[in-house]
């Protein structure tokens, strides 16, 4: 067995950070066996001595994440203010969320939140000033909150509910059909669903799925051959009726969505997370062919809706920062296509019409501004928000006077506003009244110069007044990929960061969307060292400026932004005293080889393109950058077991190899979650857990002990 040692208070939590006593405890880690396994990559052999960690399901690999867990969660307990981090973020958290409500029928719908509810469940009133009808509870579903509602779906008359479960928080789904007004569930069945939506036409709907996958491999096998179904309400199935799907190309995905007037059903063609094709079909003819107006994936193409002969189209063909066209379903190719809203200074993020109005929602220097056009295109004013946030909402149906949208901020969290499409007025619907004060708090967007001179902006969030004494805890959370943006929004568990004095750093690195598709490609590919370097000149701001200082900077990032981590750490492991690496990215040469990873190969490369994309790769993947005899600051690597988005198999093998190599003092663990996924649905009782300890060990090897009243 391993060992090494960590840092453990042993003084009183409530004497001042200067005079607390400090011991070494004995740290051991379980033997992680390796195994002779070579791959040859263009003539390069390159070793992968724990391949049998990518076996989630063997007893073997069970048995070492549970002895990996004892370690961890031993560890952790001995935090002495762990227990009551997780005490004040349960009380921050316990307080009502209520959704923007969005109409259907005659019914106005909304997503409730006690409080501590372990998932939030879906009510509907007739009136806004009326009773509440609950309509589906998910915790209901399991008795650990475990069941999520993944998405739903109202049938055009309003009589059914279509909603999509997750367990876990795997990526698959279960379609269930309910009666609205009886709130009973129909016999409807659907399964093995996955990245879909739910379309209705008449009395059904379409989506899409895959192949039932090999037992044992649910959450691992690769994902091919999806197809688009119709499946009519009453009935199996089995009985579903194939719609689309593409035999020559079994690694394309298909999504498929019913304009407004209900006049003609739109397909999507995916390859990857950037670029989409897209057909239409008429529904008022089952002889109409499926007509294929872009069948390339060098732009994204989102169809907002149909309106008197043309498709209102939000891309990015010749607009980096997107624009909206209107495509005639009669003449369809490009050289027919005409702007509506022409490209602009700020990235147009999203459209929505009601009746002779277009609202269209910008972000510029990553927070949001919403402007209105007539339909024809044609400007006529902003709508005056409340506070400098992100905003979103403005769903409804074309002919909707009303809508309602959401703002939020970093000290702030999600208020509602009911607005007057007409007359462009708006008034206050849902405040969340919570135990935090934001006036004691201030947020302010700065821009630095990345290693190559690029202007850099971050966002900077912390008490006021606090000094400028390079002492203060800090916390930078970067992501920089997918064409991702990162804006201002409200987490309850921050604030329990902020309360003790910390700082919260949010760069807008390149690989994100923040300024379009030329921010995008500027750190993908062989120019993916860009973010990471980008996030170091982060880190070095606030180091300059005096924010704090190594021993009191921490990083964190989820998915892609755990791949930012780990490369970082690898580059610059001086630079930070702890990182955060959530659910990684961690095996740049293997990736594309589970689930759905293919998908990320037009930001990253493979290791299969070519001799050059493999070494770009090689030079910066986590888990082949971890060197001997480097001291790395305190890891602590979070995954889950049911994660078919970024398999655990990349936190798994990059902590055995951190744990092999490391010599440093610095703990370097794993915390693996069972029962939960990629992120999405997790239930309150398990974030809160999380985040108690994410923050106990950040706090504990910044050597800080937080203060409670």
């Amino acid at each position: 067995m391993k060992k090494v040692f960590y840092i453990i208070v042993t003084a009183s939590i409530a004497v001042s950070c200067g005079n607390k006593e400090f011991k070494k405890i004995e740290l051991e880690y379980p033997e992680t066996k390796k195994i002779d396994q070579v791959d040859n990559y263009f003539g390069i052999e390159v070793a992968d001595p724990y391949r049998w960690l990518e076996n989630d399901t063997a007893p073997e690999v069970e048995t070492w994440v549970k002895k990996q867990n004892e370690v961890t969660f031993g560890y952790l307990e001995q935090i002495p203010f762990r227990d009551q981090i997780r005490e004040r973020l349960t009380k921050l958290w316990d307080y009502p969320k209520i959704s923007a409500p969005y109409l259907k029928g005659d019914k106005y719908f909304y997503y409730k939140n006690d409080g501590l509810q372990n998932q939030s469940v879906l009510y509907y009133k007739t009136d806004l000033e009326g009773e509440e009808t609950m309509l589906l509870d998910p915790n209901e579903l399991s008795d650990d909150g475990t069941v999520s509602l993944a998405a739903t779906s109202v049938s055009e008359d309003g009589k059914y509910i279509a909603y999509a479960i997750s367990r876990g928080g795997s990526d698959w789904r279960e379609i269930y059909v309910r009666n609205i007004e009886t709130l009973e569930d129909t016999d409807d069945e659907i399964k093995w669903v996955k990245f879909s939506g739910i379309s209705w036409l008449n009395d059904g709907f379409f989506y899409s799925k895959y192949p039932t996958p090999e037992k044992g491999k649910e959450l691992s096998a690769v994902n091919e051959n999806c197809k688009i179904y119709y499946h009519e309400i009453g009935t199996p199935q089995s009985s579903d009726v194939l719609v689309y799907e593409d035999l020559d190309n079994p690694r394309r995905g298909f999504s498929a969505g019913v304009t407004d007037d209900n006049e003609y059903l739109i397909i999507s063609a995916t390859e990857s997370t950037s670029g989409n094709a897209f057909y239409f079909k008429s529904l008022n003819s089952e002889q109409d062919e499926i007509h294929k107006v872009v069948d390339d994936f060098e732009n994204d193409y989102f169809v907002i809706d149909h309106i008197d002969g043309k498709f209102y189209v939000i891309t990015n063909y010749d607009a980096p920062k997107y624009k909206l066209i209107a495509i005639d379903t009669e003449n369809y190719k490009p050289e027919n296509w005409t702007d509506v809203i022409a490209e602009a200074d700020g990235v147009l993020e999203s459209v929505n019409i009601f009746n002779d109005k277009i609202i269209a929602r910008y972000m510029i220097d990553a927070h949001s501004v919403v402007k209105v056009y007539d339909i024809e295109g044609n400007y006529l004013y902003d709508i005056d928000l409340p506070v400098l946030g992100s905003v979103s909402g403005f769903g409804g149906k074309r002919h909707h006077t009303e809508t309602f949208f959401t703002i939020t901020s970093f000290i702030t969290p999600a208020t509602v506003y009911r607005y007057d499409i007409t007359n462009n007025t708006y008034e206050l619907y849902q405040e969340s009244q919570i135990d935090f004060d934001a006036a004691d708090y201030e947020t302010k967007q700065i821009f630095y110069k990345s290693k190559d001179g690029t202007e850099i902006p971050m966002f900077i969030v912390h008490k006021k007044g606090i000094a400028l004494d390079g002492n203060n805890p800090t916390l930078l959370y970067g992501y920089g990929g997918f064409n991702v943006s990162l804006t201002p929004y409200f987490s309850v568990v921050r604030l329990t960061w902020l309360e003790q004095g910390g700082v919260f750093a949010m760069p807008n690195l390149r690989g994100g969307g923040e300024y379009g598709e030329t921010w995008h490609k500027a750190g993908i590919l062989t120019k993916k060292q860009n973010v990471f370097d980008d996030f170091i000149a982060a880190a070095e701001y606030l180091i300059d400026k005096e924010y704090t200082n190594p021993e009191r900077l921490a990083i964190q990032g989820g998915s892609n932004g755990g791949l930012l981590v780990g490369a970082v750490v690898n580059q610059r492991p001086e630079l930070f005293a702890v990182a955060l690496p959530a659910v990684g990215v961690m095996d740049m040469l293997r990736y594309h080889l589970f689930t759905i990873g293919r998908y990320w190969a037009t930001d990253y490369g493979t290791s299969e393109d070519s001799k050059q994309m493999f070494e770009y790769l090689y030079a910066y993947s986590p888990l082949h950058n971890i060197k001997k005899d480097i001291d790395y600051p305190a890891v602590l690597v979070t995954t889950a077991d049911h994660d078919d988005r970024v398999v655990p198999a990349h936190s798994f093998k990059y902590i055995a190899s951190l744990q092999e190599k490391h010599t440093g003092e610095a703990p370097t663990l794993i915390r693996i979650d069972t029962k939960a996924g990629h992120g999405a649905g997790k239930p309150t009782d398990k974030v809160i857990q999380e985040y108690a300890d994410l923050y106990a060990f950040t706090f504990y090897n910044l050597k800080f002990t937080p203060l409670f009243n």
